[in-house]
């Protein structure tokens, strides 16, 4: 990852969050990728001091690369990869906190969101500034695309 991820989680898959086969289900691995992605979009939101807007999440999709057993002390980091005129794209790197070993990626597409009207709207410009700071070097700073 880019020096532009953030750690954004670090826990432990506890041995309740196991299943049957002895490693950590995948609605845990969900949960901890909703979590890192709150705190990365709060990154580029910022301090929300007007309610009505959020972000509601179009693709999602999750690569396991790696066993996670009980006990395990992961990290997440996440680096925005694409951005769009409301969409931000987003990978999290699940990985040992320990040895570095990657368990799995995740990579999501959010759409900034009006929650009263129920439709997309445009990243505001701040957002859009801190987004772009998260890009890797290599990744073009797009103005303005489509979702």
């Amino acid at each position: 990852m880019s020096i532009h991820a953030l750690t954004t989680h670090v826990g432990v898959a506890h041995p309740w969050m196991c299943d049957t086969m002895g490693h950590m289900n995948v609605r845990h691995y969900a949960a901890m990728f909703d979590d890192a992605s709150f705190q990365l979009l709060g990154h580029i939101a910022g301090v929300e001091t007007e309610s009505g807007r959020g972000w509601a999440d179009v693709r999602s999709e999750v690569e396991y690369k790696h066993e996670t057993k009980a006990g395990a002390l992961i990290t997440i980091r996440s680096r925005v990869i694409k951005l769009g005129r409301s969409s931000v794209t987003f990978e999290q790197v699940m990985s040992g906190t320990l040895d570095g070993v990657v368990h799995a990626v995740n990579r999501t597409t959010t759409v900034r969101f009006d929650l009263e009207a129920r439709a997309a709207i445009a990243l505001e410009p701040e957002a859009r500034m801190r987004a772009e700071a998260l890009l890797p070097d290599d990744v073009a700073r797009p103005r303005d695309q489509s979702v």
